[in-house]
């Protein structure tokens, strides 16, 4: 009885599961067709119907705004409300901000050995929020292709720029007001969002495999009336960290600012290369051009003349903005320090009153708390100059910008305690040998004062939308550097913003000369140029005409030209120099090197610290070698090289031009003579004796190496072959310049002299570079650096390898011959040597 009541059971339960299983595909069918005709199975059976909602509720999984934000919620005012609840952090976006672009910039706040630097930007997107259904949408905006929207190209612009959606967001309740969408973003800034994390480079370097959840976390998120702050703590797990590798984790701490931008856009104002500018472009397809069209405008700050001051301003009186720039001291900067950082704001009002303003920017302590007890440096509102603690020898001037506009909000210039130690450096190997105050490892309070000023004006240069000028220092005659009264009037340079450094040229017996640039009448002039208003006109093309006058009214001063960073073949745009002819101000810098270096111990030693170490005295020796590098550089790049000198069609002159003959002749000679023949003076064995055990000789020669390969470089012979085919007899050949360098380098061949230590190694490492250029190739340059570095040679194709084939066979004969002469055992072996060398190279098994 009980077996069968169990079986029975059994195929009961198993009829009926049958039975709903039926049911449910009948169900799941009639989702997908829909019944044309009624069956004749009963209804099933009803059932009970959901609860209503109670009122204010919604359906869709949107809730009554205190379910969400509870009274547990830290809630905080800004641009949105800001709630956290219990780790958890919710914005509170108002419709009225639906649809308006903003700007996530994403920097390095807190970093580990070899990760950058705390302050570092990362990423830039131009942002909106969007409503979609019950979800928000945050999406990437993108300018870089652009059209007039009354145009009918515009649909297609926009049909090609679908924006990405960074994230998705569920609207977890209405605002309290009706107004408005609550969404959780804990995971915006907790989970692997790449745009606002570690960078792909870093990832790639660092062999990052995954973000540790487990290990990050939102430190705080901090809203303000026109940017919110997010501080989030990330830990990646990585095969390569670049410290504590045995944890195999890098852990960075982020900030995310957003920031609203203005509803109005600022008119552009249109970039020419012949004015050195911060720019950005766009494609913009709306043009009257019968092709797409690149338009570039400046990055600038919105400063406009006061209606009212309309007449005053068109009659050439000064007028104040309607709103100045001002930078904020990072309450954190010493006291001491905080007047110096100020002048170096304020020197640029100068520059603003050739643009017709007055008080232009101002530079203001904080408010106290209590003045103002929410007052923070992180505030988009405020540009402050930010001062941190590290021994990171450096400073930077960044600044963040309107993409539909090019108008600068706001800027947070990076001050490192440490870019003092870099200025000392500077200004001791630079200048010690006129200047008495910079004979020491710790300079006065005054003179460390001045140098921090010129930093700072150099840096707020940058966030005003000036880049570096290196053609700057090209412009004054060498010897008016010498001159007091010159000097005293113009600087050292027309450019604060080039790097020109301090006078290396001025020599002993030079009195009351000045030694480091002021804002000078280059940045006098490029300011005036990007924001003097022109009242009349109402669109960027209508400003053309007047901003190409103010260029051609100083077209021909060498005062006013700009020079780009980064073009290492042109001798007229080079970082750290100083005055028109790299020969005679290296000859001069070299002199006062010959001064410093005798006097390096007694000008490293403390009277009232006689148990130091030789620390300083080993890192002020290292600067000497490093200057004397410098002007050997300045040197080799009048070899090949080709000045660059922007102009427009309608001036019709050349851009491009080559060194002639006689200046790169006289750069071979200078090498020859300053380097190549060993410069034992700086073998001073009484600072080596107590500076290291060993390298002494490897630095002198990886200056003559690096120096010789730099001539003896692809893109260098390249232009060199080209300037003989563009100007004949009158360029300086390759063949010329190889003979040049060997006379200089194997000066020995043809007198029997000893060979020291110094050329031996020199020597080898020419066989080297002529294997290399007859064997090699030119390294292959990614294509997004090509646009950087120019076009590249083809080697196997040009006369490179020739030539480096017969220098090799001419060696090999002048070797030969000079053997049998050779003065010593050593210098014996090393011919030996090279002649091994050479038959192994062209004779290869």
């Amino acid at each position: 009885m009980k077996k069968f009541t169990q079986m029975s059971l059994k195929k009961g339960l198993l009829f009926f599961l049958m039975l709903g299983m039926a049911f449910l595909s009948e169900d799941a069918f009639a989702q997908k067709k829909k019944k044309k005709e009624t069956t004749n199975q009963p209804a099933p059976a009803a059932q009970a119907a959901p609860p209503a909602p109670r009122p204010g509720a919604a359906r869709n999984g949107i809730k009554p705004y205190e379910e969400v934000i509870t009274a547990k919620a830290k809630s905080k005012d800004g641009l949105f409300k800001v709630h956290e609840i219990e780790g958890k952090y919710y914005y509170e976006i108002p419709d009225s901000l639906m649809g308006r672009e903003m700007l996530i910039v994403t920097t390095i706040a807190k970093t580990a050995d070899g990760i950058g630097y705390g302050g570092e930007r990362t990423n830039t997107l131009l942002v909106r929020w969007d409503k979609n259904g019950d979800n928000v949408l945050l999406k990437v905006v993108s300018y870089s292709n652009t059209a007039a929207d009354s145009l009918p190209i515009f649909t297609a612009v926009r049909s090609s720029n679908l924006e990405p959606i960074l994230q998705k967001f569920d609207i977890k309740a209405k605002s309290k007001d009706g107004n408005g969408a609550v969404i959780e973003v804990t995971d915006l800034f907790s989970k692997d969002v790449q745009a606002l994390g570690l960078p792909r480079n870093r990832r790639t370097e660092f062999k990052v495999s995954r973000l540790d959840n487990e290990r990050s976390y939102i430190e705080r998120i901090s809203p303000y009336p026109m940017n919110i702050e997010a501080r989030y703590v990330m830990t990646y797990v990585a095969a390569e960290p670049p410290s504590n590798g045995s944890t195999g984790l890098i852990t960075v701490e982020m900030n995310s600012s957003m920031v609203l931008l203005p509803k109005e856009p600022m008119m552009q104002r249109l970039a020419d290369s012949r004015v050195g500018w911060f720019t950005r472009s766009v494609i913009d397809y709306g043009l009257d051009e019968q092709k797409a069209t690149q338009r570039t405008y400046l990055n600038r700050w919105r400063l406009e003349v006061k209606e009212e001051d309309y007449e005053k301003f068109r009659n050439g009186e000064l007028v104040e903005p309607k709103k100045p720039i001002v930078f904020y001291i990072d309450p954190a900067t010493p006291e001491k320090w905080r007047p110096y950082l100020k002048q170096g704001v304020e020197d640029w009002n100068a520059a603003f009153e050739e643009a017709g303003f007055k008080n232009a920017i101002l530079a203001k302590d904080p408010p106290s708390k209590e003045e103002d007890p929410d007052w923070s440096p992180e505030d988009a509102r405020y540009s402050v100059i930010r001062y941190f603690a590290s021994d990171i020898q450096n400073a930077y001037g960044p600044h963040v910008s309107d993409p539909r506009s090019g108008e600068i909000i706001e800027s947070d210039i990076g001050w490192y305690h440490n870019v003092m130690n870099l200025l000392r450096n500077w200004f001791f190997i630079q200048t010690a040998a006129v200047n008495p105050e910079a004979r020491g490892v710790k300079f006065r309070e005054e003179v460390m004062g001045r140098l921090i000023r010129f930093v700072s004006a150099h840096e707020v240069g940058h966030t005003l939308g000036l880049p570096h000028n290196f053609a700057s220092s090209h412009a004054y005659p060498v010897d008016s550097l010498r001159s007091a009264t010159f000097t005293r009037e113009f600087g050292t340079a027309p450019s604060i913003m080039d790097y020109a450094r301090f006078n290396y040229i001025a020599q002993p017996g030079d009195k009351d000369v000045s030694l480091m640039p002021n804002v000078g009448p280059y940045d006098k002039y490029s300011i005036m140029w990007g924001y003097r208003p022109i009242l009349d006109a109402k669109t960027p093309e209508e400003e053309q005409p007047v901003l190409n006058n103010w260029i051609l009214a100083k077209q021909d001063d060498p005062v006013y030209r700009f020079g780009r960073q980064g073009n290492p073949y042109d001798p007229s745009s080079q970082s750290e120099d100083l005055g028109d002819d790299a020969m005679k101000a290296s000859d001069y810098g070299i002199k006062n090197l010959k001064v410093i270096l005798p006097n390096l111990m007694a000008w490293t030693a403390e009277e009232d610290k006689p148990y130091k170490d030789y620390s300083d005295l080993n890192e002020m020796y290292g600067q000497v070698i490093g200057q004397f590098n410098r002007y050997m550089g300045h040197v080799r790049t009048n070899v090949g090289g080709v000045y660059e000198m922007y102009k427009s069609a309608g001036q019709g002159d050349p851009v491009y031009l080559h060194v002639d003959k006689a200046t790169q002749r006289r750069a071979v000679q200078f090498l020859n003579k300053e380097l190549f023949a060993t410069p034992s003076w700086l073998m001073d064995e009484d600072i080596l004796s107590r500076i290291g055990d060993f390298g002494h000789l490897e630095r002198i020669r990886n200056v003559q190496v690096t120096t010789l390969n730099g001539i003896l470089e692809w893109g260098r012979l390249g232009r060199v072959i080209e300037n003989e085919v563009l100007n004949g007899r009158n360029a300086y050949s390759m063949s010329e310049l190889f003979d040049d360098l060997r006379a200089g380098i194997w000066s020995e061949l043809s007198t029997g002299r000893k060979i020291d230590v110094h050329r031996r190694s020199l020597q080898r490492a020419h066989i080297e570079r002529l294997e290399l250029l007859l064997t090699g190739n030119e390294p292959v340059v990614p294509v997004q650096f090509r646009t950087r570095v120019g076009p590249q040679i083809n080697a196997s194709q040009s006369d490179i390898r020739p030539m480096a084939r017969a220098e090799l066979k001419t060696l090999q004969r002048q070797v030969t011959a000079a053997l049998p002469n050779a003065s010593d055992r050593m210098s014996k072996a090393h011919l030996e040597d090279v002649l091994e060398r050479i038959k192994k190279i062209l004779e290869p098994k």
